[in-house]
């Protein structure tokens, strides 16, 4: 970005001037949408890195700041008053629709994601029908409300009622929803990962370290499949993130002595056994997509959410889920409802010693049969086992007829 806006000898080519042409906040420069040489140039940009790369796809990080002139830092209340008033860019928004006008009618099969904390009302509509054509918004709550549980509050006191509505977010427009458990700024701009927070550097003779190591996979696993599984129809993951990597990916810059030292991904750490069995559990986790088509079907049925056991169950497609986020209480036989009586297979489980787990739910209970009885308000139960800070996928292999 300084390198271009300096590419003519001037402060400014491509970027405004004075204070709009930076970033409120950030400092980085703003380009500017009307000049024709401007467009031309951000427009060939996206089309060669598709023929050139390959790409399959764009996210818009940040469309806020681009806009409005105050970068999206004003208070948005959902009236259409706030978007469009006179500190809406109509050059950016017009640069929005061409992009996704060219890189739809050139590559029919490209994804475009928007990021855009405001909410922007016609965000993922057609452009034939006056919306800016994107195919995905962004779950900006979920990554938040994710990085605030493992941060700062006691795992007991996690709310489920919580976790289901920063996941589901808004039920209208989710087959638009694209989630995900960890954002860019856990990745590239400075944050803490997941791992990071949860285990850090893995020193399995460290005292205490077993037990922090346990509770820190369990909790990644079960985090990363609540969030594939109950959200929309499409999931994002940043690369190092599926198999716990410990550190930020960081560009040389004045803040770090321009070093590399973190400008680039530890594939190493795969030959670990934690890290390597993270990264197994997160390939199943995508084979149960691939075949059982989760994320193309409706969205989940939601039928039990308690938050004093810690337990949430929900039902999509042919697939039961059932979490028990408690950091301390297992349970023999809970009880959770389901539609269809017959008998539940479980199909992939956290707590299996191949993905660092415990291995606590033996071979003999992976099968249940429902029981003729109610609950959750659906016509059958299943009485399943539950130990801590666990989860379970079951399929319904054999279809009973009462």
């Amino acid at each position: 970005m300084v390198g271009l806006s300096l590419f003519d000898g001037s402060n400014d080519c491509y970027f405004h001037t004075g204070k709009r042409g930076h970033h409120k906040y950030w400092g980085t420069r703003m380009f500017k949408y009307g000049d024709h040489e401007v467009l031309q140039y951000l427009l060939s940009n996206l089309n060669w890195w598709v023929e050139e790369y390959q790409m399959d796809g764009f996210q818009f990080h940040s469309l806020s700041s681009m806009m409005y002139t105050h970068n999206g830092f004003a208070s948005f209340t959902g009236n259409l008053d706030d978007y469009c008033s006179q500190y809406v860019d109509k050059d950016a928004f017009l640069y929005l629709v061409l992009a996704n006008e060219l890189l739809h009618t050139l590559h029919p099969d490209i994804i475009t994601i928007a990021e855009d904390a405001t909410f922007y009302p016609g965000l993922c509509e057609p452009t034939s029908q006056g919306g800016l054509g994107f195919d995905y918004y962004v779950n900006l709550s979920a990554p938040e409300m994710w990085t605030s549980f493992i941060k700062n509050i006691p795992d007991h006191e996690w709310s489920m009622s919580k976790i289901v509505s920063a996941l589901m977010g808004n039920r209208q427009n989710a087959d638009k929803m694209l989630i995900y458990a960890e954002n860019h700024n856990q990745c590239i701009s400075g944050g803490e990962s997941f791992a990071e927070i949860l285990f850090g550097e893995i020193n399995e003779h460290t005292p205490g370290s077993t037990e922090s190591l346990l509770r820190g996979c369990s909790l990644h696993k079960m985090i990363r499949m609540i969030t594939f599984t109950i959200g929309g129809r499409a999931y994002l993951n940043f690369m190092g993130n599926e198999f716990g990597h410990p550190k930020r990916v960081e560009f040389p810059m004045p803040s770090n002595n321009n070093s590399y030292s973190l400008a680039h991904r530890c594939w190493y750490l795969l030959s670990n056994e934690v890290h390597h069995n993270l990264f197994s559990f997160d390939k199943d986790l995508m084979n149960l997509d691939e075949n059982n088509r989760l994320l193309s079907r409706g969205l989940p049925h939601i039928h039990h959410v308690n938050d004093t056991t810690m337990v949430i169950s929900y039902i999509r497609g042919p697939l039961l889920f059932v979490f028990n986020f408690h950091p301390t209480e297992a349970y023999e036989r809970y009880s959770v409802g389901v539609e269809e009586a017959g008998e539940y297979q479980i199909i992939l489980n956290t707590d299996e010693k191949k993905y660092g787990g415990r291995g606590l739910v033996d071979a003999q209970q992976h099968l249940q049969r429902t029981m003729s009885r109610k609950a959750d308000g659906l016509q059958n139960c299943l009485e399943v086992p539950l130990p801590s800070r666990t989860a379970q996928v079951y399929k319904l292999t054999r279809i009973l007829r009462i």
